[in-house]
């Protein structure tokens, strides 16, 4: 394992080498204190650019590269704007579709409008908006995902500069869960609407969407969503408060050469069809899995081990998107980034949410204090039961589970028990695992 998550510092993003260029480019835009931050707010976007391929997870199960949603969490006057400036730039092409699809849509209406009420309407033209705005309602973002399905099976995409926004794009807060969990696996809506011209359908829905909020509301959106699947499905992005050190940070211009330069990669996610299986990510992902596994033994914290099975979904799906957007080519570099966004994406939701999780807590600096504790970090290098037990009682954990957490850290080789003491002892193997 690279990343202590169990620090209130973020993991420190590895250095953008050879195959993530793209990324470097799409950056280099941006304020350096955003960079963390926006990297996996833009594998989302990037992701809506494709259509008609599919990916083999090491289930074995075919993937798209939909259902992708982050939310980018930042105090207020934290640059969670830029995000909305590189939203405007990745989706240039899909502004451009949509505004002739809105032509279609004002000319039709101009002929509805017409035509006197016993003369005989025209039919309304199939339009699929690939970039809807915002604010876009439940029956229109249903209406538009049956468009995209008819017309190839289109990704939407929506940047939600507010949390509250899902509400109306998803029929009301009550509706949230079941909604997003829908969008993530690729789900059908799964209800039928009667409307004046007949009834709706339900469509695959194929969405990816970002979300920009402040820790305070985001937990009050996700509040009570933690435990149903619903919460592990996001992607978070947490940026810390900063330093007051009194300097305005300072952003690029989108100019020309820049948007010639992001066309070709963007070209590259739009001519990919088909399904390929990426050998060395999936193998990656194999060995994540362990690591999520130790990990949650570490610290004895099923909702970790629950929470780390999503994240390696996202990633993965990140990691296809660089590996096309690298002429399908994998190197070192995209495997270290990969790596990186499952840490960060629950080192993210540890600070945010962790006192939530444990204790229904409200305060978001109590949040930051808590997080997953690595309980045999907290042990002598030798020790006893009893230790292990006291240990477990002052975290909140029982006294019982303490038997099979030394079975775990035995098993793992964390730890080694002499029947001659009556001790255990920390690993070399363990005690040398960062250095």
């Amino acid at each position: 394992m690279k990343y202590d998550i169990t620090k209130p510092q973020p993991p420190k993003m590895p250095e953008l080498g050879r195959g993530t260029d793209c990324i470097k480019l799409v950056l280099s835009q941006t304020s350096k204190d955003m960079h963390e931050p926006l990297v996996p707010m833009i594998f989302p976007i990037l992701g809506a650019h494709m259509s008609g391929v599919e990916f083999q997870y090491p289930d074995l199960n075919w993937k798209e590269t939909t259902g992708m949603m982050a939310n980018l969490v930042a105090e207020s006057g934290g640059n969670k704007g830029q995000l909305s400036n590189l939203v405007e730039a990745l989706c240039r092409d899909f502004r451009l579709h949509d505004d002739l699809e809105l032509e279609k849509l004002v000319e039709w209406q101009r002929q509805v409008k017409t035509k006197s009420s016993n003369k005989e309407k025209p039919p309304r033209p199939d339009v699929a908006f690939w970039f809807p705005p915002a604010d876009v309602t439940n029956a229109a973002f249903i209406q538009n995902a049956m468009a995209c399905e008819a017309l190839g099976g289109r990704t939407q995409y929506l940047n939600l500069p507010e949390v509250e926004m899902a509400d109306r794009m998803c029929g009301g807060h009550k509706q949230i869960s079941q909604m997003l969990r829908n969008i993530y696996d690729r789900q059908r809506t799964g209800t039928l609407r009667a409307t004046a011209d007949g009834v709706t359908g339900n469509p695959v829905l194929r969405v990816n969407f970002t979300i920009s909020a402040t820790p305070y509301s985001s937990r009050k959106f996700y509040k009570n969503d933690l435990f149903n699947g619903t919460f592990g499905r996001m992607v978070f992005s947490y940026k810390p408060r900063t330093t007051r050190d009194g300097r305005i940070p300072r952003q690029g211009r989108y100019d020309d050469d820049f948007l010639k330069k992001l066309d070709e990669y963007l070209l590259r996610l739009d001519v990919c069809k088909g399904r390929f299986i990426i050998s060395r990510l999936n193998n990656l992902i194999d060995s994540m899995a362990q690591d999520m596994a130790t990990l949650a033994d570490l610290t004895d914290d099923d909702v970790l081990w629950d929470m780390s099975k999503r994240a390696l979904v996202s990633a993965w799906k990140a990691g296809c998107i660089l590996w096309v957007l690298n002429d399908q080519t994998w190197t070192r570099p995209m495997g270290e980034l990969v790596e990186w966004l499952v840490y960060h994406d629950i080192w993210s939701k540890l600070q945010i949410f962790a006192d939530l999780i444990s204790q229904g807590a409200d305060g978001a600096d109590e949040a930051q204090k808590r997080g997953p504790k690595n309980l045999l970090d907290n042990l002598p290098e030798t020790f006893n039961t009893a230790q292990v037990e006291a240990l477990r009682v002052t975290l909140g954990k029982s006294k019982e589970g303490a038997k099979n957490q030394l079975y775990k850290w035995v098993f793992r080789g964390f730890i080694t028990f002499s029947e001659e003491t009556g001790l255990y002892s920390k690993t070399e193997a363990y005690l040398n695992r960062r250095k």
